[in-house]
């Protein structure tokens, strides 16, 4: 982990903390029957938090009597609130914004144990011991901050725990949690499905179109197929399938860049991007037959609402990230990372997603859509 200056602070004021913390914090000392109170972290993206969610659920089930409090990155958190599994949802600001008025946020609560299921250092280990946790569970815990966790040893990298979802469960299973169902949940409320409906009706969609979708934004360029390609893939489909109309999905940023995609399939795609709030999202993606996307918040939704997929990768590894359940009801076209080493989130241009034609993404969601049942050829 390289430091900044605040970094280089914080670490070592946690470093004497921790050499004058009198309280018991090692494995050998937890009691899973003292557990009243527990803070489960996930406070990175909208994907990573619905990867955590069979994690969340097992705490409760482990648990059933304690109280839970999540920490959420602020910009998804809305669409967790109607989690059952949850008493109290705590927004995180991103990197030190509003750093210490959430460890006072936190800190009433008493926490006897924090599993920290997937955020960002130097932040979440630090924000769990600040809070009082008194039992900090993590894995991976190979961080520099390693010296608070109560399972620092051994020490475990991300090669060792398989898909996202397994990981988080292996962290909840130091805690005595059960580790077999490993099905995302999302709780989406009435009014959302039903703003959706008014929606998809103002548009001129009709209970029989065959509703297909492209999200082709992502969180990094390295991840994005090419809006050339989406906009050809959707001229070739509206031709195939008489009923389809194509629905482009995107957050308000990335408005202009579905809109030209929808400008240039032409009249039967509709961009939504910007358009819809974040828990509307669920329901809109939950009516679709397919959705064409690279590693994203919205492919993880689609998993979920059990709306096949047609997943892009290349930089990314599906084994990580892909679809771990239902997998037959997906496609996922792989391709290798063409530089190397990789420039991940630095990438500037995604050569290895070149290799992704528009053929083969074609041939996947006739694929798809044979095996739901979608009508054309």
């Amino acid at each position: 982990m390289r430091f900044a200056p605040i970094d280089n602070l914080l670490y070592l004021y946690l470093r004497f903390l921790k050499a004058v913390d009198r309280r018991k914090t090692g494995m050998e000392w937890f009691a899973p029957g003292e557990v009243k109170n527990i803070l489960v972290v996930s406070s990175t993206a909208i994907g990573d938090t619905l990867l955590s969610t069979p994690a969340i659920r097992a705490v409760r089930r482990r648990y059933p009597s304690a109280r839970i409090v999540a920490l959420f990155n602020a910009d998804n958190a809305a669409l967790f609130d109607n989690s059952p599994y949850l008493d109290r949802v705590v927004l995180y600001h991103g990197g030190y914004k509003r750093f210490f008025a959430t460890i006072r946020e936190l800190k009433p609560f008493n926490f006897d144990l924090a599993l920290i299921l997937h955020g960002n250092e130097p932040q979440a280990t630090p924000i769990c011991y600040l809070a009082g946790a008194r039992f900090i569970m993590k894995l991976p815990n190979n961080s520099a901050y390693n010296f608070l966790l109560a399972n620092n040893a051994p020490v475990v990298a991300w090669d060792g725990l398989g898909h996202g979802i397994q990981a988080r469960l292996a962290t909840t299973a130091l805690a005595g949690c059960d580790t077999t169902d490993v099905r995302m949940e999302l709780f989406v409320n009435a009014d959302s499905t039903t703003g959706v409906e008014a929606f998809l009706a103002k548009e001129g969609v009709g209970e029989k179109d065959l509703l297909i979708g492209f999200q082709p934004g992502a969180s990094t360029i390295s991840r994005q197929w090419f809006p050339d390609r989406f906009i050809e893939l959707g001229k070739r489909l509206v031709d195939v399938y008489p009923s389809a109309r194509l629905i482009i999905t995107g957050s308000p940023n990335e408005a202009a860049l579905c809109e030209g995609i929808a400008a240039g399939i032409g009249e039967r795609a509709i961009s939504i991007a910007g358009r819809l709030s974040l828990v509307e999202l669920a329901p809109l993606i939950r009516r679709l037959q397919c959705l064409v996307t690279g590693d994203t918040g919205p492919m993880h939704i689609a998993i979920t609402a059990g709306t096949p997929v047609v997943a892009l990768y290349a930089v990314a590894d599906y084994r990580r990230t892909g679809p771990l359940y239902d997998k037959g009801r997906h496609v996922v076209i792989q391709k290798p990372r063409t530089c190397d080493p990789c420039s991940s989130k630095k990438c500037k241009y995604q050569r290895c997603m070149e290799a992704i034609t528009v053929d083969e993404v074609q041939a996947a969601v006739k694929t798809v859509l044979a095996h739901k049942g979608g009508s054309g050829a």
